[in-house]
């Protein structure tokens, strides 16, 4: 449930562009989780790319570049944290038995049928709102990365679209 391990990968060249009065910005997100299961609020994170971009108002489209890392709106709150853990542990449960876990059915190996079929309830993608160069959020929302098959290095792909 840390910020740490999250980088910005440079952006290339042509990553912010105009186009009829719009900005384009585009960037590669990378965060290294060190759990097998974890939490972490990115709520910060792309907040800061939305004050850099020069964007006053428009939307933030956010994408995990993976099938078992998951990106979802939720509080971040300790012990709530804990009851989306055990949500999920409960409705799929990972030594249940899954085709893609099976060796004769797949060449899987990581056994991780269970964190597949999490994020697809969870959900890999966010739009969210800008206006006056920030983030719209309720009070209590925070965007929150769960990965669900780490720990790894993980990709997330983000655009920022609209008027500076």
């Amino acid at each position: 449930m840390s910020q740490k391990g999250v980088e910005t990968v440079a952006p290339g060249p042509g990553s912010l562009n105009h186009v009829n009065g719009l900005r384009l910005r585009a960037e590669t997100l990378t965060v290294t989780t060190r759990d097998r299961v974890e939490l972490v609020n990115i709520t910060e994170l792309l907040a800061e790319q939305v004050r850099t971009s020069g964007i006053r108002d428009g939307l933030v489209l956010v994408n995990s570049l993976h099938t078992t890392l998951a990106l979802f709106i939720n509080e971040f709150q300790a012990a709530l944290l804990d009851d989306i853990r055990s949500f999920l542990e409960r409705v799929v449960v990972q030594g249940d038995y899954y085709k893609h876990n099976d060796p004769e059915l797949s060449d899987c190996d990581r056994f991780n049928a269970h964190a597949h079929l999490r994020a697809m309830l969870l959900g890999h993608n966010l739009a969210l709102q800008v206006q006056n160069g920030e983030l719209v959020l309720g009070t209590f929302q925070s965007v929150i990365l769960a990965e669900l098959d780490g720990p790894r290095e993980r990709s997330l792909q983000l655009q920022i679209l609209g008027a500076a």
